[in-house]
């Protein structure tokens, strides 16, 4: 049977489903699992076989351009490390998924491609590629049943968290490379967003009503759940620690002050980023799933009125920080 998934992640909630049915199925099988996510790069297209770089690659760290690189792979290996399933992780630069996917299968000794389904369901184009020219055999993920109304405001909720996350580090970069002052208040705004409603309640409505209500089905995830909610406080820390690097940047004199308070503000993003992609995957490939399989439908009916339509629980969205992002880009 096989030991060895390869699973190429894709942007959006494909990416969500494929790694927890992924992780669920090498669980099962005692396999091991390496992540792979191809960045489409039009100024850097792939020449010959792909480079497959791990996640600590320094062409990582450009996240202006690699931020949802790093965080798909981040949140697959925190769901990973999180069920015990042994995993590593690589990504590449310019090639097509499909030609990707297939080389990373022969360079890295997989005995399986496992794919999400794509966009709407069915075998689309991308998938009969790999199918077409994988040497392993290719299993694509049965499509999710409809996706409950609470579940899909946890989602959101994390995708507009990662939004303005993206913003920032982006904006950090840009600063950086172009050797020029952040737009701290820009900053702030963004931090102070995380803060504020609605996702300033996100932790509160996980704990009281997610969590809570999966302690009440099983023991299992226990330890499961003290290791996120000790992530919740961590959070609130971070913040803190971002609003104090801020002011140092701000009250720095001179150019060498300057550049280390710049150096100390894009450390402690990151380790923002890091916490949260950490969180996410967590929740995503363990706590989400949990949930569909332990919940009955009068508990999504309740969760429906609790994250859904219960006044200041509005689900955010991208959309929420248009406005805001569009200051900070």
């Amino acid at each position: 049977m096989y030991r060895h998934l390869l699973v190429p992640l894709v942007s959006g909630d494909l990416a969500f489903e494929v790694v927890g049915r992924a992780l669920s199925l090498a669980r099962q099988l005692g396999a091991r699992v390496t992540f792979l996510h191809a960045l489409q790069d039009d100024r850097q297209p792939g020449s010959g076989p792909a480079r497959l770089l791990p996640p600590d690659d320094p062409e990582l760290r450009d996240t202006r351009r690699t931020g949802r690189t790093r965080e798909l792979l981040a949140k697959a290996e925190a769901g990973a490390r999180a069920l015990g399933v042994p995993c590593a992780a690589r990504w590449t630069r310019g090639h097509a998924p499909a030609a990707a996917a297939v080389q990373a299968a022969e360079a890295l000794g997989c005995d399986v491609i496992f794919l999400a389904p794509e966009a709407h369901g069915g075998v689309g184009s991308g998938t009969l590629a790999v199918l077409a020219t994988a040497g392993v055999p290719v299993l694509v993920a049965p499509i999710a049943a409809p996706e409950h109304r609470a579940i899909a405001v946890l989602r959101d909720e994390h995708r507009a968290i990662a939004a303005v996350i993206h913003a920032c580090t982006s904006l950090l970069a840009a600063a950086r490379e172009a050797e020029g002052m952040v737009d701290t208040q820009a900053l702030r705004a963004a931090l102070a967003s995380l803060r504020d409603a609605p996702l300033g309640g996100h932790h509160a409505r996980e704990e009281s009503h997610l969590f809570t209500r999966l302690r009440s089905r099983t023991h299992e995830l226990d330890g499961e759940i003290e290791e996120l909610k000790r992530q919740h406080l961590r959070d609130e820390t971070l913040l803190d620690e971002l609003a104090v690097r801020i002011s140092l940047l701000e009250d720095a004199t001179g150019a060498t002050p300057r550049n280390a308070a710049m150096r100390s503000l894009e450390q402690a993003m990151d380790r923002f980023a890091e916490l949260h992609w950490e969180h996410m995957g967590r929740e995503e490939a363990v706590m989400l799933p949990a949930a569909r399989a332990l919940f009955s439908e009068q508990d999504w009916a309740e969760l429906d009125t609790l994250l859904v339509h219960a006044p200041g629980t509005e689900p955010a969205t991208e959309l929420d920080f248009r406005q805001l992002l569009a200051r900070i880009g």
